[in-house]
């Protein structure tokens, strides 16, 4: 799918707004990004109380890992615009920014403040996304979707109809309700939002048509948002900034361990009650009929805290 001029104004379109620092968008505090609605909310406390983030170095395979997801984002993104040129009717179209520009990733970052019922800032929104579109159905109404592309890179089953079974992943849907809270006008909702799994591991080069059907390199799914969905996420945000502002911490969630940027602080910070907590938990955990990996995950993510706290010199 060659297209030099639309190839030439893509790169355009990122060089004019990443060269004009004037169109910089940064956060304003307290806030939060989409992808914070299903981190550990032990972790977005410390945050918001000026923890810093642990600084930790990362396995090259990891940055490669994260670099080719994006790399994915970009690739769709480039079909959905390609798709615009060349369809004659195409079904989705991108919406475009003041400046023409699509509604994706540098073009569409923003700060959306949220507010209580009384009209006080509860916290601020920031952050960008993979595409607001227009859906245009076949009596020609047109109906505004959201687009969030994750991609797979692990086994080429992950995006198999029996790995999607279940729909989309539950954090997945919880960040598209952070896009619909942020993109949505009162004239203009956000009902709807499209999660599409690319697959960047594939079976085989060569498969047959049957063997793509069972095997396909991607999944995609459609959710509607409600009111109701809204109203959870900002009643969670609101939870934690609201302890954060009483100095109140939400308990450590172990099973988030794995991805908490602010382990340092979240371990140093456990009472000697809650690292009791903790432990009765993972012994009971020990016990259960996890499978022995999902076992040793707890095992090593409470080894981690008490070392932690030991570094620190706290009580362990």
């Amino acid at each position: 799918m060659y297209d030099d001029a639309l190839d030439a104004q893509i790169h355009r379109w990122y060089y004019d707004i990443l060269a004009n620092r004037q169109r910089k968008v940064w956060p304003r505090r307290p806030y939060f990004g989409p992808s914070a609605v299903s981190a550990d909310p032990r972790s977005q406390y410390e945050r918001l109380r000026g923890a810093k983030r642990d600084i930790t170095g990362q396995p090259p395979h990891q940055g490669r890992w994260t670099s080719i997801g994006t790399a994915i984002g970009d690739v769709i993104q480039r079909e959905l615009l390609f798709a615009e040129e060349h369809t004659e009717r195409p079904r989705f179209m991108l919406e475009r920014n003041g400046k023409a520009e699509p509604m994706f990733e540098d073009f569409a970052k923003m700060n959306k403040p949220i507010y209580g019922p009384d009209g006080h800032l509860l916290f601020n929104l920031y952050g960008t996304c993979d595409g607001i579109m227009r859906y245009v159905t076949d009596d020609g109404e047109i109906i505004r979707v959201g687009l969030e592309v994750k991609s797979k890179q692990g086994t080429y089953s992950k995006t198999s109809s029996f790995a999607q079974r279940n729909g989309p992943e539950e954090k997945h849907a919880k960040q598209c309700v952070c896009y619909s809270l942020m993109y949505s006008e009162a004239d203009e909702p956000l009902d709807y939002y499209v999660i599409l799994y690319v697959n960047g591991s594939k079976r085989a080069w060569n498969m047959s048509a049957e063997d793509y059907e069972k095997n396909p390199d991607i999944a995609v799914h459609c959710i509607e948002i409600t009111d109701a969905d809204r109203a959870a996420v900002v009643e969670h945000f609101a939870r934690i900034v609201l302890d954060a502002e009483e100095g109140t911490p939400p308990p450590l969630s172990i099973e988030d361990w794995t991805f908490n940027s602010f382990k340092t602080a979240c371990a140093a910070g456990l009472s000697e009650d809650e690292v009791a907590q903790l432990e009765r938990q993972v012994d009971a955990i020990q016990r259960s009929g996890l499978k022995d990996w999902q076992k040793r995950q707890y095992a090593e993510a409470l080894a981690e805290i008490k070392a932690i706290r030991e570094s620190k010199g706290v009580a362990v």
